[in-house]
């Protein structure tokens, strides 16, 4: 059968490696939402199995993957993993410890708390403190096809809540610019002003409180 453009197989060149090595569980994880003026960072952490014929033809970086492949990929993903965990850090954690900090504890959180233990953690870069051995690879979610599935999970999950946020605080274009600074959403905090899932430390450039 024909594979399509993207190759899914082409992502396993980090897996194989640990496999050789004699790994069994290989954990891959990501996080959405670092940049975002409101709204929470998110990370997954997910084991899938390795085998051809369970592989998912499609996953890829959740950047570039459409909304509609991503949520069919989401459900395929969960359906499919041997384990995994999604975490979040709100706006008010973020503001408090910083984003670095609140992305680094929610993948611990991640990390540490899947129900089957990983021989090895693929990670999108960041090297968070954790209980596994840790490769941190750079730009990781187009590299890796455990990294690409926690991208699309942590990504879905993330969007999803933005969507449902902006039925509450429409005027801020949530459901389209998932928190990220738009124009639309620069105008409405200039206008309107903030509302309580806004990142305060990162908004002083934008509101005068």
């Amino acid at each position: 059968m024909a594979r399509s453009k993207h190759d899914t197989f082409t992502m396993l060149e980090y897996e194989k490696k640990h496999i050789a090595d004699g790994a069994k569980y290989i954990a891959g994880v990501d996080e959405v939402g670092r940049g975002p003026l409101a709204g929470p960072v998110v990370v997954a952490s997910v084991i899938m199995p390795l085998n051809d014929e369970d592989i998912i033809q499609g996953v890829n970086d959740s950047k570039k993957v459409s909304e509609k492949n991503r949520e069919v990929l989401f459900d395929k993903i969960k359906e499919k993993a041997i384990a995994y965990r999604i975490e979040w850090a709100d706006e008010k954690i973020i503001d408090e410890i910083n984003i670095l900090q609140a992305t680094k504890r929610c993948m611990t959180n991640a990390i540490n708390s899947l129900d089957v233990a990983p021989d090895i953690v693929l990670i999108d870069a960041v090297n968070p403190d954790c209980k596994y051995h840790v490769e941190a690879i750079i730009k990781g979610d187009a590299k890796s096809y455990s990294i690409a599935c926690a991208s699309i999970l942590a990504k879905v999950a993330r969007d999803r809540y933005m969507r449902e946020i902006d039925e509450k605080y429409p005027e801020y274009g949530f459901k389209d610019n998932k928190g990220y600074g738009s124009a639309k959403h620069i105008e409405a905090l200039k206008t309107v002003g903030p509302c309580p899932i806004h990142r305060k430390s990162f908004i002083k450039h934008f509101v005068n409180e």
